[in-house]
């Protein structure tokens, strides 16, 4: 399935699932006893795309400030979450350089990444800025982590919960009722193609990160320029 076809067909199904009142609360957001941690390869997008995601989200904020919605600071794309958060990860667990060096090979010989984030989608419990790599850089490298990790004996969960394929960026997640379901789709579809803006990636991040990638649960391990 194309990219754009599975945006699309996801946010036709989730919309009619908001509207309907069955969406999903995520009810662990300010539990502060959450304790599910992992290791994620990300990659952050810039400024410019930031700002213009912030004035989508502004519009959400003005029709339903009760939501959870993403800071500039924890706004980012995984590229591989190596060990999916879970109650009780550490970094004890792992010696990080064996990490480090699996993903340094697999960045061997990878060309440019560039993306472009163009229109919202949606999920039963999210709102998502839609992200399409320009080729096949992105995918290429997530079939080199998935190839160089499964031959080790590292702790790693690569796609256990599913296989990534996508770009995109979780900017909002329902805490709370929606106070106006109608107006917040009226919103996204108002957004569904607007141009968040195109950056070439310069680097990725490897990070010990809670399950919402929180600035002040994140910790730092590798930057890795490209």
């Amino acid at each position: 399935m194309q990219l754009q076809e599975h945006y699309n067909e996801l946010y036709k199904k989730s919309s009619e699932i908001i509207l309907a009142g069955k969406y999903t609360l995520d009810s662990q957001i300010n539990d502060e006893t959450d304790s599910r941690f992992g290791i994620t390869l990300l990659i952050r997008p810039n400024e410019a795309i930031k700002t213009n995601i912030q004035l989508f989200l502004d519009e959400l904020k003005a029709i339903d400030p009760s939501q959870y919605y993403y800071p500039d600071s924890d706004i980012h794309i995984t590229v591989m979450s190596i060990i999916s958060c879970y109650e009780g990860f550490s970094l004890d667990k792992i010696w990080v350089p064996e990490y480090v060096e699996i993903i340094r090979k697999s960045l061997l010989d990878l060309n440019e990444i560039k993306i472009e984030f163009r229109g919202v989608t949606a999920s039963p419990s999210a709102i998502m800025i839609q992200g399409f790599p320009t080729d096949e850089s992105l995918n290429n490298l997530r079939d080199k982590l998935r190839e160089n990790f499964k031959k080790s004996t590292l702790e790693q969960s690569i796609d256990r919960r599913y296989a990534i394929s996508t770009a995109h960026l979780t900017v909002v997640r329902f805490l709370e009722k929606l106070q106006n379901p109608k107006q917040l789709i009226e919103i996204t579809d108002k957004f569904r193609d607007f141009d968040f803006g195109t950056f070439m990636v310069d680097k990725i991040e490897l990070v010990y990160n809670d399950w919402y990638q929180r600035e002040r649960n994140t910790l730092q391990l590798e930057y890795f320029d490209i």
